[in-house]
């Protein structure tokens, strides 16, 4: 044990020795090493940014959006699904022609309007490629991106996807409700309401027009100069409100008391369009005869009062006549209104008309077609023919 303890010691003591000259050396050497793949560690840890990438991760993946690049890329989105008429985006259907370029519902129907009142073909605006109904198809996939891309709502500027701002706006905005008065027209489209959620004036019943957002709605009824109106202004905005309601209670009581004739006939009515003979030709329309009440009609109808350029006109309207085909006897009386046809969306406001009919009069005034707008003209102006119903009461004698 001694000459083991003799021996290290004197190795240890021995520093001269060559054994103990190879130990140091080794010693430094590794530590040399240790200390310089420790300073490249730190240099690089001092020039990587962020945690280290997964190597088993997708190229793609590794490539990170800066902050700010979402709204860039909403815009690049609008710019991409919006109309190729209007630039704006869709907010109903979305058609497409043959080579894939997007138009909204309402200017497709404008150019097959356009095409009909200019007795063109209609053609694509960005590729002149031909369409029409059948040539062109809807684009569901465009339509649903559209309904996901973020709008603001225009009463509380909160950001909600385009396919809910609608209901959110009719039904959950509180900047958009009021409870103070209950119109008929909300008593039916929110039956299921405890509340009347409209946003109108209090002083709505003497004659003010005011709408608006529900936080605006204290400043304007401190403002409100309604309530400061002397009793003869008020009979008068009264007066013209009683007249309004008046007229519509009339028309009403008109229809039901025509309800009780003896004599009451319908049928579905299709115009066909046609061409004048002259040298610049316009547009009109025509029925087939047809047999209502024993007696043989035919109906025409034209496009802004036969205007030279109605396809130049952003104010579009129809108007329709009534003739008797038949011989009669006697004068025949009868009462007629137009209605929109059984499988049609066009909004038509039902107006009465009269006319003695006789072999001399057997034709009617043109009389305008109670469309609400030029859209709804459009429409019908689109369509390969106009379907409508016609009623025809004869007053007895």
């Amino acid at each position: 044990m001694s000459s083991l303890e003799e021996r290290d010691l004197g190795v240890a003591a021995a520093p001269g020795s060559s054994s103990a000259g190879m130990g140091v050396g080794a010693v430094g050497a590794a530590l040399e090493a240790v200390a310089g793949v420790a300073a490249m560690q730190e240099e690089v840890g001092i020039r990587r940014e962020g945690p280290e990438p997964d190597p088993d991760e997708p190229p793609k993946k590794r490539v990170r959006i800066p902050e700010g690049e979402a709204g860039k890329l909403e815009e690049r989105l609008y710019s991409v699904l919006c109309c190729t008429v209007c630039l704006d985006l869709p907010k109903a259907s979305v058609y497409q022609c043959t080579n894939g370029h997007l138009m909204c519902a309402g200017c497709f129907i404008h150019l097959l309007a356009d095409s009909r009142l200019k007795e063109e073909q209609a053609t694509c605006p960005n590729c002149r490629c031909e369409i029409s109904k059948n040539l062109c198809c809807r684009n569901l996939a465009v339509e649903k991106a559209v309904s996901e891309l973020p709008t603001d709502c225009t009463f509380c500027l909160k950001q909600f996807p385009r396919s809910s701002l609608e209901r959110h706006q009719k039904e959950e905005c509180q900047d958009r409700y009021s409870t103070h008065t209950l119109t008929y027209t909300s008593l039916l489209m929110h039956t299921s309401c405890y509340v009347a959620r409209v946003t109108q004036c209090k002083y709505k019943r003497i004659g003010c027009p005011w709408q608006g957002p529900f936080h605006e709605l204290p400043a304007h009824e401190d403002e409100c100069s309604h309530p400061t109106k002397t009793g003869t202004e008020l009979m008068g905005i009264l007066g013209e409100m009683d007249q309004s309601h008046r007229r519509d209670m009339q028309l009403y009581n008109n229809i039901f008391s025509l309800l009780c004739y003896e004599k009451i006939g319908f049928t579905e009515v299709q115009f066909r369009p046609y061409r004048t003979d002259d040298f610049i030709t316009r547009l009109y329309y025509e029925t087939p005869r047809f047999t209502v009440l024993n007696q043989t009609w035919v109906l025409k109808a034209r496009v802004n009062d036969s205007e030279r350029n109605p396809n130049l006109s952003c104010k579009r309207t129809l108007s329709f006549q009534l003739i008797l085909k038949s011989k009669v006897n006697s004068a025949l009386e009868c009462s007629f209104l137009l209605l929109k046809g059984p499988y049609d969306d066009v909004r038509i406001k039902p107006v009465i008309h009269h006319h003695s009919f006789s072999n001399d009069t057997n034709e009617t005034e043109y009389v305008p077609l109670p469309i609400s707008d030029s859209v709804e003209c459009n429409k019908l102006l689109a369509a390969k023919n106009i379907n409508l119903r016609l009623f025809i009461f004869q007053i007895q004698k």
